[in-house]
C-alpha cells in the first residue's frame, strides 16, 4: 500500500494518528484551524501553532470508487471507497479517506452501494505497513 509522506509540518498529525487521536493544528494566536498542516496561519500570519483534538465525527463530502486499471496493491481489493469527509467540529476541514466495516477491515469491506453524500461517520484507526492511518465508520450500518 502507498504509505504517506511525511514532512515537519505535518508529522504530529500521524503521530497522534499513532495514538488512535484525530488532531487539527490551529494557529496558537488566533486559534484558527489548518489543514493541510503548513508552518504559518493563513489569519495572522504567526509561526506558533498547537494541535487540537477533534472529535472524530464527520459527514461524506464526497467519494468515488475506482475502477481499474489501479495500481496493483489496490487492484485485489477493487470495489473499494475513497471518501472525503468534512469534519463535524471544523466544517471547512476536510480529509481524505476509505469508509471501512470496523477497526481493521480491509478497504473493501463497505458495499459501495451504501454510501451517500451526507452520511455521518465517525473515525477509526488502522495499522497498515507501519503506519496508523484514519478511516470511517458509518454511523448508522
Amino acid at each position: 500500500m502507498l504509505q504517506p509522506e511525511t514532512d515537519e509540518d505535518g508529522a504530529p498529525f500521524w503521530e497522534y494518528a499513532a495514538q488512535h487521536e484525530l488532531r487539527v493544528q490551529s494557529c496558537a494566536q488566533c486559534s484558527t484551524l489548518r489543514f493541510p498542516p503548513r508552518p504559518c496561519c493563513p489569519q495572522c500570519q504567526s509561526f506558533d501553532s498547537e494541535w487540537q483534538r477533534m472529535s472524530g465525527r464527520g459527514r461524506i463530502w464526497s467519494y468515488v470508487v475506482p475502477h481499474p486499471p489501479l495500481l496493483p496493491d489496490y487492484a485485489a481489493q477493487a470495489p473499494y471507497n475513497t471518501v472525503v469527509v468534512e469534519l463535524a467540529d471544523a466544517p471547512h476541514i476536510r480529509l481524505v479517506g476509505n469508509v471501512v466495516a470496523g477497526p481493521g477491515a480491509p478497504l473493501n469491506s463497505v458495499d459501495p452501494a451504501r454510501l451517500r453524500i451526507g452520511a455521518r461517520v465517525q473515525v477509526t484507526f488502522a495499522e497498515d505497513g507501519g503506519t496508523t492511518l484514519p478511516r470511517w465508520l458509518l454511523e448508522r450500518p
